[in-house]
């Protein structure tokens, strides 16, 4: 049975937590699909925000919504030790039951600012491999010893008689390297894809996700392909592209300081150069992201492929998207009034495609 076409809201965990409740539940009143928190990290502090526990305030957020899937969209395996990652995906799971979504990945940013990774024998996709063998372990309840290569586990079962769930959730894998891409496919239920994720790119993602899906027997039918792509919505097509133009200029600017090398596929795809980005990247570090969002030109947001402007053209720019292979839309809504664009998209996107 074919992936159902999934529309989420995909944010970032450096707002007070009162603040991503209000939008969490004013998606689910909007009828989004999905509520993913993507984990911040001290960097963001260059720029006024705080980093927050995502795993922390998913589980808020479970207990505040009824209907939404909830994803952890992504948290790291170089922050937490996978068997601490089964005990809070447990969490999860007696608060948000089957809509539980779980997302690793290794997150980049943050192993340059801890130094994880760097100079190591054990590359990322083996930290990956390890840390979804153990949390699937563990979860099952049976009784587990594992040896690898980065960590260990020693868990007893589960007794018969304990209130737990022995069902595994969603495991996806976030990957923009053909390595990891094509790891997803193999042993996940899915790809995650990375801020200025655009239609080319979806199309390179998928070729991998479907390589590996291929070489472990699986249908690449049967896998998510989940693609975060900024946004703005608004009913004059320039207010609306507002949001999606300062939240591009602060992930550009990123890519440039932070993560070069595994950026430059998704900066192909778009047709961006970091020569042509370093403007946006020079102006978020002197004056933050406003000043950034100024360095964006139009060409470059046109580039970005963001769901932004007026419901029409975020409706046209989904097709793209559906049309290029994402099953699930990971839309990370920027600028003024969220709460009220997550009401505008609901009115007058979300109808479409749930004829």
């Amino acid at each position: 049975m074919p992936i159902p076409f999934n529309i989420g809201v995909l944010q970032l965990s450096m707002e007070p937590v009162h603040e991503t409740v209000a939008m969490a539940k004013a998606c689910e009143g909007a009828g989004f699909d999905a509520f993913w928190i993507a984990e911040a990290y001290p960097w963001w502090r260059k720029h006024g925000f705080e980093a927050r526990s995502s795993t922390a305030i998913l589980a808020v957020i479970a207990g505040q919504t009824r209907r939404m899937q909830l994803g952890w969209g992504i948290i790291s395996p170089y922050t937490r030790h996978p068997v601490q990652v089964a005990m809070e995906a447990r969490v999860m799971q007696d608060l948000a039951g089957d809509r539980f979504l779980l997302g690793l990945g290794a997150s980049k940013i943050f192993m340059k600012e801890i130094g994880e990774g760097e100079g190591e024998k054990v590359g990322p996709a083996t930290v990956m491999r390890e840390s979804i063998e153990i949390v699937k372990g563990v979860l099952r309840g049976d009784p587990f010893e594992y040896q690898g290569k980065v960590f260990t586990a020693s868990v007893p079962p589960l007794k018969p008689d304990m209130h737990a769930s022995r069902k595994l959730p969603p495991i996806y894998v976030a990957g923009t390297g053909p390595v990891m891409q094509k790891m997803s496919g193999s042993i996940s239920d899915g790809l995650l894809t990375a801020s200025i994720t655009t239609p080319a790119f979806v199309r390179y993602s998928l070729k991998n996700l479907n390589e590996g899906a291929r070489k472990a027997g699986k249908n690449v039918s049967d896998l998510v392909l989940g693609s975060v792509i900024v946004g703005s919505i608004g009913r004059d097509s320039a207010k609306g592209k507002e949001g999606a133009r300062e939240q591009a200029a602060m992930y550009l600017a990123n890519k440039v300081q932070n993560i070069k090398g595994s950026a430059d596929t998704l900066l192909e795809c778009a047709g961006l150069t970091f020569e042509e980005l370093q403007p946006v990247a020079d102006a978020m570090e002197k004056g933050g992201r406003k000043a950034a969002a100024k360095a964006v030109t139009d060409e470059i947001l046109c580039k970005v492929c963001a769901i932004a402007g007026t419901p029409d053209e975020c409706i046209q720019r989904i097709e793209e998207y559906r049309a290029a292979g994402c099953t699930h839309i990971m839309l990370e809504i920027w600028g003024d009034d969220r709460t009220v664009q997550a009401k505008l998209f609901g009115e007058a996107v979300l109808p479409h495609f749930k004829k």
